[in-house]
C-alpha cells in the first residue's frame, strides 16, 4: 500500500515516468501519511484511445491510487488535486495534443494482502 497505477497515452513517451513516480510518492507520503517504502507505482502505456468523436489530437493520463481505508474524503480530494497538479508539471504534449489528466483515490478491499519475499 499504496498501489498506484498510471495509465498513459503513447504520445507521452518522452515523459520521464520514473521521475514522475518518485515525485508522486512524495506527494502521497505528505498528503495521505503513507510510508515511502510502501509506495508502488506501475506505469502502463495504452495503445488505442478515443476521446469524444475523435481518434487523434488527444493524450490521456489517469492515475489511480489505492490506499488502505481510513483517509477522510477531504484528504482523498486533496491528494487527487495534488496529483493532477503534478501531472501538469510532468506531462506536456510535444505534438499539440489536448491532454486529459485525471486522478482517483480509492480504498483497497478488506481482502487485500501483500507479501514481500
Amino acid at each position: 500500500m499504496p498501489q498506484i497505477t498510471v495509465e498513459r497515452s503513447p504520445g507521452l513517451d518522452h515523459v520521464d515516468w520514473a521521475e514522475f513516480a518518485l515525485d508522486l510518492h512524495t506527494v502521497v507520503v505528505e498528503t495521505a501519511a503513507a510510508q515511502p517504502q510502501a509506495c508502488k507505482t506501475r506505469v502502463l502505456r495504452t495503445e488505442d484511445e478515443v476521446v469524444g468523436d475523435e481518434r487523434e489530437r488527444h493524450a490521456i493520463v489517469n492515475v489511480t491510487i489505492a490506499l488502505l481505508p481510513g483517509r477522510t474524503e477531504e484528504t482523498k480530494a486533496l491528494l487527487t488535486e495534488r496529483v493532477v497538479e503534478l501531472l501538469r508539471k510532468h506531462a506536456r504534449s510535444t505534438t499539440g495534443d489536448t491532454l486529459h489528466l485525471s486522478a482517483e483515490v480509492r480504498e483497497l478491499d478488506p481482502s487485500y494482502r501483500k507479501a514481500v519475499v
